[in-house]
């Protein structure tokens, strides 16, 4: 509870937040960058989203996953027939899941080429922590199409003309 005396002093704040993480984002190549609050539904469409490659585990990122998976696993069968948890256990099985989802969002790498071409949205998502979307490619900055017949035929316009002693 409580209330907020000067709104648009948290909005500018949160927009000067949310500028210094975009500079970050900027840091790595993006062609551009949109800063927004919150992004709407559908923010992505007409937009094509790049498949980038997810940066596998290390063994020592598996390893402590593995541990922290077993820990969670104990503490909830030790406290699943307790009527009311320890406090303590509570806070650990909470940290225990924000770690492992640390683990399950993996880096994701794009080529250097589609970096330049694309870029990302910087928001912040409905539990107020940041969120980046990257790798969406705007129609206008889409690589040309090469049309194979139309190569082709120009191929063989050049043939004709040079067995005809014509000038390419």
């Amino acid at each position: 509870g409580g209330w907020l005396q000067e709104p648009p002093l948290l909005e500018k704040l949160v927009a000067e937040k949310l500028e210094r993480e975009a500079d970050t984002v900027r840091a790595e190549g993006w062609k551009w960058i949109e800063v927004v609050t919150e992004l709407p539904y559908g923010f992505g469409h007409g937009l094509r989203q790049l498949n980038g490659r997810e940066v596998p585990m290390t063994d020592e990122e598996t390893a402590a996953r593995d541990t922290l998976q077993a820990e969670l696993d104990d503490l909830e069968a030790e406290y699943a027939e307790a009527p009311n948890m320890p406090e303590e256990i509570d806070r650990r099985l909470r940290e225990i899941e924000t770690a492992l989802e640390a683990f399950e969002e993996r880096l994701v790498v794009y080529e250097p080429d589609d970096i330049t071409r694309a870029g990302a949205f910087v928001s912040i998502d409905s539990t107020g922590t940041l969120r980046v979307e990257r790798g969406y490619v705007r129609p206008e900055d889409e690589p040309p199409i090469k049309n194979d017949e139309e190569d082709e035929g120009d191929a063989s316009d050049r043939r004709r003309m040079t067995s005809s002693g014509e000038d390419t």
